[in-house]
């Protein structure tokens, strides 16, 4: 799995940190093989300039691969985005930030969002108490999110109190370092995800 999703970032040149640390170390995919996949990817490089369809493609893969989708469940994302009133972009990004397995990545609760997504799966996590194993979960101002007992005393978290001393949660959300327990403050914004890549391209590429 780990080449898998490394393959996804050499093919777009991006860092999108799919696998957490190892993707900010020299382990990187795109530092040790800078180019693209494949038996011609180290020979033709990357092309410069490309056609403005496979320019929104890229941003639209980006996001995909970033929070882990596939086709459908992007395009579905983008209909309910595009359904709500207020900007597009804004909209897009709180349904995908306010999934259950980003909501445990971005409280420093799971390396990455592969592993959130897991996590959540196995039943590892809690909504309000209450187990939740669906990782598209929305979810909402308030809710408290946290970690079974029994599960945090498996070697699944064993590094998880050195990981959460250095880590800060983003402004909408809260995290109590000491019982490892995060709660929905606010609304997550376009900052969340613009800096690895457009997300107001998603609408121009399913609008076409």
């Amino acid at each position: 799995m780990v080449h898998v999703l490394e393959k996804k970032e050499r093919r777009l040149g991006e860092k999108l940190l799919l696998k957490g640390d190892r993707c900010s170390g020299p382990k990187c995919a795109l530092i040790r093989r800078g180019y693209p996949p494949g038996i011609h990817g180290k020979k033709k490089g990357r092309r410069r300039g490309s056609s403005e369809y496979k320019q929104l493609l890229n941003e639209k893969q980006k996001i995909r691969f970033l929070y882990g989708l596939d086709d459908r469940d992007m395009e579905q994302y983008s209909k309910k985005a595009a359904s709500r009133s207020g900007i597009f972009s804004s909209n897009l990004t709180r349904l995908l930030e306010r999934r259950l397995d980003n909501t445990v990545f971005r409280l420093g609760l799971a390396v990455s969002r592969h592993n959130a997504r897991q996590l959540v799966g196995h039943g590892h996590v809690l909504v309000n108490s209450k187990t939740v194993n669906i990782p598209s979960f929305q979810v909402k101002k308030d809710d408290l999110i946290s970690l079974k007992e029994s599960s945090l005393k498996s070697d699944l978290f064993r590094d998880l109190e050195m990981r959460l001393k250095k880590y800060e949660a983003p402004a909408w959300l809260s995290l109590d370092k000491n019982k490892k327990v995060g709660k929905v403050v606010g609304l997550p914004e376009n900052e969340n995800v613009g800096a690895v890549a457009d997300i107001t391209k998603i609408k121009e590429f399913y609008s076409r």
